[in-house]
C-alpha cells in the first residue's frame, strides 16, 4: 500500500484524479494541501481520512509519504516537483510538467539522482477514441502517414475552481501560457505517438481573437515537421462551437476523428468506408476521470519496475520543446525553428507503440 498526498485540490483533482484513485486498493491518500481553505470541506468529504494542510511545505515537512500528486496551476509545478524529489518522493504531476527547458533539465536530473519517478499526466493517451486510432495505425489501416491536421475548438477556457477569483488560465503569472500550453500539450504527445517520429522543426502563430484583455493567446496555429510527415495544430478558445476534429492522411487512405466518431476511408474514397462511434468524446468535459486509470497504472508501474522509466518523461520533454519553440517562432514572424532539445533529439523515437 503506497501512501500519497495531493498538492493542490482544485477541479482537476476533485473531478479527474480522485475518482480514478478511489477505484484502486493499492494506494491510500493520507494528506491534502491547498492554499484555498474553501477546498477543505470537499477534501474532507472525498478523502475523510486525509489530513488537511494550508501549504504544501507544511504537508511535506510532516507526512511520511511514498508519492505526491501535484494538481496545482502550472506556475507552481516546478517548485513542488523539486521539493517532493528532495524529500525522496515519487511525483505525479499535471501537465504541463514545467514551463521552462532549464527547469525540465534540473528536475529530470534530480529525479535520476534520487532514483524516483517523475511522471506527467498524459491522460489523452487513454481516451477510447485515441486508443482506437492508435490500434488502427498499428495495423497499418491507412499505410504510412504523411500528414496530420488537429483542430481543437473551444468557446472559452475551462473554468477555474469555484471560490477562486477569476480564471487562472488567463493569468500569465499562474498559467504560464494560453491555449497553446493548455491544449497543445495534449495534441503534441498524441500526434507524436501516432506518427512514431520525433519532430525536426516548428513554426507557429499565436493570436488573441476573443480574450483580448488577457496577455495570453487564445488561438494558436502550429506547424510541425517530422522526418516523414507534417502536422498542423489549430487550437482556439475563440470558436463558436466546442469540437475536436483530427484528420490523418496515409498512402492507403484517411482517418477522420470528430468528437466521438472515427471514419476510415480506404484510398480516401467512400467505397469501403468504416465508421466507429464511441461512448466518449475528446470535446466532452475537461477532467475525464474515466481516462485516469491508465495514468495511475503507468505511474505505479514505473515505481515498481525501474526498467519502465523514462518514456513518459521523454514525452513531456518533447511537448515542452514544441510549445516553447512555437512561442518563440510566433515572436519571430512564424520562423521555422529546429528542435534541439537534448532529451529528444538524436534519441530513439518514443512513439509507434501499440
Amino acid at each position: 500500500m503506497l501512501r500519497g498526498a495531493f498538492l493542490g485540490f482544485g477541479n482537476v483533482a476533485v473531478h479527474g484524479h480522485v475518482p480514478g484513485w478511489l477505484k484502486r486498493s493499492d494506494v491510500q491518500f493520507v494528506a491534502v494541501s491547498d492554499t484555498d481553505e474553501t477546498r477543505r470541506p470537499e477534501a474532507a468529504c472525498l478523502l475523510p481520512h486525509a489530513r488537511w494542510y494550508n501549504s504544501a511545505e507544511a504537508l511535506l515537512a510532516e507526512e511520511q509519504l511514498d508519492f505526491v500528486d501535484i494538481c496545482t496551476p502550472p506556475a507552481m509545478h516546478v517548485s513542488l516537483v523539486r521539493a517532493a524529489l528532495h524529500r525522496g518522493l515519487h511525483v505525479l504531476c499535471e501537465k504541463p510538467l514545467v514551463l521552462r527547458i532549464e527547469d525540465l533539465a534540473e528536475v529530470s536530473a534530480l529525479a535520476a539522482h534520487v532514483r524516483k519517478v517523475l511522471y506527467t499526466v498524459h491522460n489523452w493517451h487513454h481516451a477510447p477514441i485515441v486508443a482506437l486510432v492508435r490500434d488502427l495505425l498499428y495495423h497499418h489501416e491507412i499505410g504510412s502517414i504523411s500528414r496530420c491536421v488537429w483542430r481543437t475548438l473551444r468557446t472559452q477556457p475551462a473554468p477555474g475552481a469555484a471560490g477562486r477569483t477569476g480564471n487562472w488560465r488567463l493569468d500569465p503569472r499562474v498559467a504560464g501560457g494560453g491555449v497553446l500550453i493548455d491544449h497543445g500539450w495534449h495534441a503534441c504527445y498524441v500526434i507524436q505517438s501516432w506518427l512514431g517520429q520525433n519532430p525536426n522543426a516548428v513554426s507557429a502563430q499565436l493570436e488573441s481573437r476573443r480574450h483580448v484583455d488577457s496577455l495570453l493567446e487564445d488561438t494558436a496555429t502550429v506547424h510541425i515537421r517530422f522526418p516523414r510527415a507534417t502536422a498542423e495544430m489549430f487550437l482556439t478558445w475563440a470558436a463558436d462551437e466546442r469540437r475536436n476534429v483530427v484528420e490523418l492522411t496515409g498512402d492507403r487512405g484517411t482517418l477522420r476523428l470528430e468528437n466521438d466518431s472515427v471514419v476510415l476511408s480506404p484510398d480516401g474514397s467512400r467505397a469501403g468506408e468504416r465508421r466507429w462511434t464511441l461512448g466518449s468524446s475528446l470535446s466532452e468535459g475537461s477532467h475525464h476521470p474515466e481516462w485516469f486509470d491508465g495514468v495511475a497504472t503507468g505511474f505505479l508501474s514505473e515505481i515498481t519496475d525501474e526498467t519502465m522509466r523514462g518514456r513518459n518523461l521523454a514525452e513531456a520533454a518533447l511537448c515542452l520543446d514544441v510549445v516553447t519553440l512555437a512561442r518563440s517562432s510566433s515572436e519571430q514572424a512564424s520562423a521555422w525553428l529546429p528542435v534541439q532539445n537534448p532529451m529528444t533529439a538524436g534519441k530513439t523515437e518514443i512513439g509507434a507503440t501499440r
